[in-house]
């Protein structure tokens, strides 16, 4: 197994595990289940590790893909920013979920506030984590591109022939 098999191993996990970790702490709070939200909260923290390898096995993924057929140097671009921001919003998801945990361990008043803010730093992670996936899947998948990146793709006057040609809004 080389690195790009173990970027496309874990990259479902923080997209997926998000979602997950997102809906069972906004059932917790609801509900006022302390257990339901650290678990949520530990799920959350694990995310966020998982997301650490998938981040650093981006580009040697990048190196292995970007000059097959098919593939779409547009989109690499896309998901590798995408990735960049989606990292560090997870990042800080992970911490505000260790906090949520060790509050509730030590049975502080402010948990209650904490496994708030990690629910809705969870939820900012996980749109960045889904738009990061979006592109992900679209620098191979031809079958599920946007049609104007497809038909741009290669042409002459793009920039070394793979960027989007940008729409003049003025017309």
């Amino acid at each position: 197994m080389n690195t790009t098999h173990l970027h496309l191993l874990l990259n479902h996990f923080p997209v997926i595990g998000t979602l997950i970790g997102s809906s069972l702490l906004l059932w917790g709070i609801t509900r006022k289940q302390n257990n339901i939200k650290a678990a949520a909260a530990l799920v959350l923290l694990i995310m966020a590790i998982i997301a650490i390898p998938v981040y650093l096995t981006g580009e040697p993924a990048e190196d292995s893909v970007e000059k097959l057929a098919g593939v779409s140097k547009t989109f690499i671009e896309l998901h590798e920013e995408a990735a960049t921001v989606a990292i560090w919003l997870m990042g800080v998801t992970g911490i505000g979920s260790f906090g949520a945990l060790l509050f509730a361990w030590q049975k502080r008043k402010a948990a209650n506030g904490t496994f708030i803010l990690a629910f809705a730093l969870s939820i900012v992670s996980f749109a960045a984590m889904a738009r990061t996936g979006y592109y992900g899947g679209q620098i191979r998948h031809t079958e599920i591109r946007n049609s104007d990146v497809a038909q741009n793709e290669g042409l002459p006057g793009n920039d070394e022939g793979n960027q989007v040609k940008e729409k003049d809004d003025d017309d």
